[in-house]
C-alpha cells in the first residue's frame, strides 16, 4: 500500500519487461483477457462469503452478505460465525471505503462522506457481538479492538484481490474510532484514514477535560437553560417518575440491567445536558422550556426528545450491550461532576458496569486506550480526525506529535457530533478534501495544483447520502 518501497516497483517492472522479450505468440494468446466475470459471482467465490439479498440501486449493485469469521483470531481453529456486511458496488477500477459505524450495519443504500468524495465503492461491516453478529455462544472475552480490528483486516485481504486499487477507512464516533483502531493494528492495509468525532479516552478516571467543556460550550444563557430543566426534573422526581413508571407499563419496558426505575430515571436525566449538545445546535436553545414556568409534562417532553426514556430499560440496553461492555473494559466512559445537581443526585454519572447484565464479567484493561493515543501520536501517516466544536465527546480528542506525517486534526465551527468535512471552513474543507482525493488516487490534476479546487466526484443524492442517526446517550459516542 501506501508504504511499499519504490525500488520493488522497479523489480516488477524489470521482471515484467524480461518475460516480454521471450513470450510467444502462444503465449500472448493465452494473456489475453476473459470474458468479465459478473460482481456478484467474484464476490461469493470469495470463501466465507455468502448472499442475504441483492437490493437495486440506480448506477450501484448493493449487496448485504455474510462472511464467516473466526470467533478468535488468535486461534481459529476455535470456531467462526456470521459478521454481516454491505457491499456498494460501484466499479472494481474505482477506490474503496471500508466504512463501520461501531454498532449495527444499515442494511439500506447509503455512502459516507468519503465515498461520495472519491466516488468510490463501500464496504460497511457490522461490528462483532452487534446481534446478528454474535458468535453462539458468546464468549464476551473475544470483544475487544484488537479481535474487531482483525475482522476487518481478514475481510480486506479477501476483497483487496477484487477491489485493487486505493482503499481507505471511515467511520464516524464509534466507527471514527475503530478506524482509528485499524490503523493502529493493521498499518499497511489502508491509502489513509478519516476519522469523524472519535473520542479518545486515554485516562479514564480522569475526565476534568469534560468539565472544562461544559462550563464553557454555547452561551452562559444556553448553559444556564439546560442546567435548569436538568435540576428540575430532579426536583419534580416523584410525579415524573410516576408518569416513567406508567411509560414504562405501556411499553413493557423493565429495569434489571440497571436496578430499578429510580436509576433508569436519573440516568436519562443526567444525560440531558450532554445529549442537548450532542445532537442540537446553539439555534435551538430557544425551543428549551423555562424550568420556573414549565408544566410536568413540558419537562417530561423535553427530556425525553432529547435524552429518550426508553434509553436505560432492558429493552433499549440490550441493543448496545456490546458497546458498554467495550468501554467498561477498554474504551473508558466519561463521569462529569454536574455540581448544579449536588444534592439532586443519587447516582451520579454511572459506570457502564451498570448497563451490561451482571452475568457478563468485565475488567477494565487501562493499557489500551493508551496503546493507541500514543500510536496516533508518534506513527499517523495520511490521517485526517474531524471533530465538531460543540461535540461534548471531542473534548478528548486524538492528539498529533511531531512524527506524523501527512495527518491532520480540523474543528468545525460551531457543529455538533455530526460534524464532516463538509462543514469544516473552506480552507480546511478544501485541504481534507484535496487529501482525501489524493489518498484514494484518484485527485484531479487541478485540486493537485490547487486544494482549493479540489471538490467531491461523485454528484449529490439524497437517498444515498443521507445520514440516520441512532438515538446515542453520552454513553454511547
Amino acid at each position: 500500500m501506501r508504504k511499499t518501497l519504490g525500488w520493488l516497483l522497479s523489480l516488477v517492472v524489470l521482471i515484467g519487461t524480461m518475460g516480454a522479450a521471450g513470450s510467444t505468440a502462444q503465449a500472448a494468446t493465452a494473456a489475453e483477457p476473459a470474458a468479465a466475470t459478473d460482481i456478484k459471482d467474484q464476490i461469493l467465490g470469495i470463501p466465507g462469503m455468502s448472499l442475504i439479498e441483492e437490493k437495486p440501486y440506480p448506477g450501484y449493485r448493493f449487496f448485504v452478505l455474510n462472511y464467516e469469521q473466526p470467533v478468535d483470531h488468535r486461534q481459529s481453529w476455535k470456531g467462526t460465525f456470521k459478521q454481516r456486511l454491505t457491499l456498494l458496488h460501484k466499479d472494481v477500477s474505482r477506490p474503496s471505503v471500508f466504512f463501520t459505524s461501531g454498532y449495527n450495519v444499515n442494511t439500506n443504500p447509503r455512502r459516507s462522506e468519503p465515498t461520495t468524495i472519491v466516488d468510490g465503492n463501500q464496504v460497511s461491516l457490522e461490528y462483532r457481538f452487534f446481534t446478528p453478529s454474535r458468535p453462539d455462544p458468546a464468549n464476551w472475552a473475544n470483544l475487544d479492538i484488537w479481535q474487531a480490528a482483525s475482522d476487518q483486516h481478514r475481510l480486506f485481504t479477501a476483497l483487496k484481490k477484487i477491489y485493487k486499487k486505493n482503499w481507505l477507512s471511515t467511520g464516524g464516533s464509534k466507527g471514527g474510532m475503530t478506524a482509528t483502531y485499524y490503523e493502529r493494528f493493521y498499518p499497511r492495509d489502508m491509502d489513509g484514514v478519516v476519522a469523524y468525532v472519535a473520542p479518545n479516552d486515554v485516562v479514564n478516571n480522569e475526565d476534568s477535560a469534560y468539565d472544562r467543556f461544559f462550563a464553557k460550550v454555547g452561551t452562559k444563557e444556553c448553559r444556564d437553560r439546560l442546567n435548569a430543566v436538568q435540576r428540575e426534573a430532579l426536583v419534580r422526581r416523584e410525579p415524573l417518575e410516576a408518569k416513567y413508571a406508567v411509560a414504562a407499563a405501556e411499553n413493557g419496558w423493565t429495569f434489571t440491567t440497571v436496578g430499578n426505575l429510580d436509576k433508569a430515571y436519573e440516568a436519562v436525566v443526567l444525560d440531558y445536558v450532554w445529549a442537548f449538545w450532542q445532537y442540537s445546535l446553539l439555534a435551538d436553545c430557544g425551543s428549551v422550556p423555562d424550568a420556573r414556568t414549565a408544566s410536568d409534562q413540558e419537562i417530561w417532553d423535553t427530556i425525553d426528545a432529547i435524552s429518550g426514556f426508553s434509553a436505560y430499560s432492558d429493552q433499549g440496553l440490550e441493543t448496545y450491550t456490546p458497546y458498554y461492555y467495550q468501554a467498561g473494559t477498554q474504551l473508558g466512559s466519561p463521569d462529569i461532576k454536574q455540581p448544579h445537581l449536588k444534592g439532586l443526585s443519587r447516582y451520579g454519572y454511572q459506570p457502564p458496569r451498570n448497563f451490561v447484565p451482571r452475568d457478563i464479567p468485565m475488567t477494565f484493561q487501562p493499557g489500551a486506550m493508551a496503546d493507541v493515543d500514543k500510536w496516533v501520536r508518534n506513527n499517523a501517516d495520511q490521517m485526517l480526525f474531524v471533530y465538531g466544536q460543540n461535540d461534548p465527546w471531542g473534548a478528548e480528542p486524538f492528539h498529533l506529535g511531531y512524527g506524523v506525517r501527512d495527518s491532520y486534526v480540523m474543528i468545525a465551527p460551531g457543529a455538533n457530533h455530526g460534524a464532516n468535512v463538509a462543514k469544516l471552513m473552506d480552507g480546511e474543507k478544501a485541504l481534507a478534501t484535496a487529501k482525501i482525493l489524493q489518498w484514494a488516487g484518484v485527485a484531479p490534476a487541478a485540486a493537485l495544483a490547487d486544494a482549493g479546487r479540489a471538490a467531491p466526484l461523485a454528484a449529490p443524492d439524497a437517498q444515498l447520502d443521507r445520514v440516520d442517526p441512532e438515538r446515542e446517550p453520552q454513553l454511547r459516542p
